[in-house]
């Protein structure tokens, strides 16, 4: 045996995180990690990455009791870990990036001055990019080394987090939730090399959301619920019912639920939207001649491989970085939308794909985050009504179900899908009518998805249009009434959800018409 874990508690400020947590993984071993966000997933493994100090219990390498207080440790032992909350250096290059702490040096032979050292190391970058040009080819990564991170897309910087742990020879890499922001292709070639890596005999702990994944690509799987050891077992081929039960504790009916669906007239229009990479943010990219339309009560799949443009095209509509070419309506009337503030002024919403980065004040508390938006609506005689303000917020909390110790808890201490909730609480409160969603469900559980699917449906039952851009096809087959597929910055199809396939889609936007 490579790994166990053995009775792992921990906690913080006397709340109890995990509460004698096992798990055990082998050589050459595909074992997935699983439950709902707050089971303690994320502190498992950077207890075991030697990021976090645990409380108790025991971890046992190849059958010692080895120390395990650093990075450091765990790096010595062939431990590497894929963050979820990438942990690059956005100033320095993709090849800095991928040796940092670990770059290659040259012997500099200096003056020779009596007392002085007569070589110094210092780091050799061209072979430190040559190695990063290697790297990136063997695994496929279509990436440009020399690209400071700080200019790529955030599926761009999970591919540099995965090419850095595996760069260097390991006995078990971890990878926490490594596909959160990978389109269907990039997951393909992701599993390939996951399935690399366990062909040399190395240990992989795949922690998840996605039970279609563990199908794929783990042996066994361990499943976390409220900090415990709930499951422990083979991974599921087909019937995930019995996992999920375990990670939620309740039976889940309905996934993607129904919605009653009444079309109406056409909210969003867009016709010939174009820019040009470069002409706005460094790294954008070319969208071309895009049209679309959206009625009130609909949902609209914007489907695509990574890098096909629909994150820019949301973007644009939603004026963050506006189109160069092209026209908006709203109910019918061409409006000029150069900033998020006109779009806002419109009734539009955009839940970004990372919310932590552009869609939440993550210093700030849950009450404020909800008002941010929309601070007129709980000001009284010039004045902010911090009673008022709460009162209206504790309102969408209900009603979203956003589990929170108190509307003054830190926004930045909730799990991924109570903060996926706040952000669209924000723009409920601002009552927009027109949501832009850019992959709603990214990095939150099972439960948290249908609450999310939920809300989505009540908002098109209540008239809301809905433009919903996502890499799972699964989730665009279940939630939308039509499906636009884009390629390398073009609309190549539209599709009727009801009378498609996930093939089709796929087919659509690798090779276009």
């Amino acid at each position: 045996m490579l790994l166990e874990l053995t009775n792992i508690d921990k906690s913080y400020g006397g709340v109890p995180v995990l509460k004698r947590a096992h798990l055990t993984a082998d050589e050459g071993e595909i074992h997935g990690l699983v439950g709902e966000n707050g089971a303690g997933k994320s502190t498992l493994v950077k207890i075991l990455a030697g990021e976090v100090a645990r409380d108790g219990g025991e971890i046992r390498w190849l059958g010692t009791l080895p120390p395990l207080h650093s990075r450091g440790d765990a790096e010595r032992l062939g431990i590497s870990m894929i963050h979820q909350e990438l942990n690059l250096a956005p100033h320095l290059s993709v090849a800095e990036n991928l040796f940092l702490g670990h770059e290659p040096v040259r012997r500099m032979r200096l003056s020779g001055l009596p007392g002085m050292p007569r070589f110094a190391g210092i780091i050799d970058r061209r072979r430190e990019l040559d190695l990063a040009r290697a790297s990136l080819a063997q695994l496929e990564f279509d990436l440009d080394p020399r690209t400071e991170v700080r200019r790529l897309s955030p599926a761009q910087r999970q591919l540099v987090e995965i090419a850095r742990a595996v760069v260097r020879p390991t006995r078990l890499v971890i990878m926490d939730e490594p596909t959160s922001s990978l389109s269907a292709k990039e997951v393909d070639e992701l599993f390939r090399i996951v399935r690399q890596i366990q062909a040399r005999g190395t240990a992989v702990i795949f922690v998840t959301h996605r039970m279609e994944e563990l199908a794929r690509i783990a042996d066994r799987v361990t499943v976390l619920r409220d900090g415990e050891t709930v499951h422990e077992g083979p991974a599921p081929r087909s019937d995930f019912g019995p996992l999920i039960r375990a990670m939620v504790g309740r039976e889940l009916k309905d996934f993607y639920p129904a919605r009653a669906r009444r079309i109406g007239e056409v909210a969003l229009q867009v016709e010939g939207l174009s820019r040009r990479a470069g002409a706005t943010s460094a790294g954008a990219a070319d969208f071309e001649d895009v049209s679309l339309s959206v009625r009130r009560g609909e949902i609209v799949g914007l489907a695509g491989l990574i890098g096909a443009g629909r994150t820019e095209v949301v973007e644009a509509i939603f004026g963050a970085h506006p189109a160069l070419s092209g026209r908006i309506s709203i109910e019918g009337r061409e409006v000029a939308i150069d900033s998020p503030r006109d779009a806002i002024r419109l009734g539009l919403a955009l839940i970004t794909e990372d919310r932590k980065r552009t869609g939440l004040a993550l210093i700030l508390s849950v009450c404020h985050n909800i008002t941010l938006a929309n601070l007129g609506a709980a000001v009284r005689n010039g004045k902010l009504d911090l009673g008022r303000e709460e009162q209206l917020a504790r309102g969408l909390i209900d009603r979203l179900r956003i589990r929170t110790r108190s509307v003054s808890q830190k926004v930045m201490r909730l799990s991924g899908g109570n903060q996926q909730k706040v952000v669209l609480a924000k723009w409920l409160f601002r009552q927009a009518r027109i949501f832009l969603f850019d992959e709603p469900t990214r990095g939150v559980d099972v439960g948290a998805k249908i609450e999310i699917y939920r809300l989505m449906n009540e908002l098109a039952e209540s008239g809301a249009a809905i433009l919903m851009v996502s890499s799972e096809l699964p989730e665009i087959m279940g939630m939308t009434d039509r499906v636009l597929v884009m390629r390398a910055g073009r609309l190549v199809k539209e599709l009727i959800t009801a009378s498609t396939t996930q093939e089709e889609i796929i087919r659509y936007a690798t090779l276009g018409e």
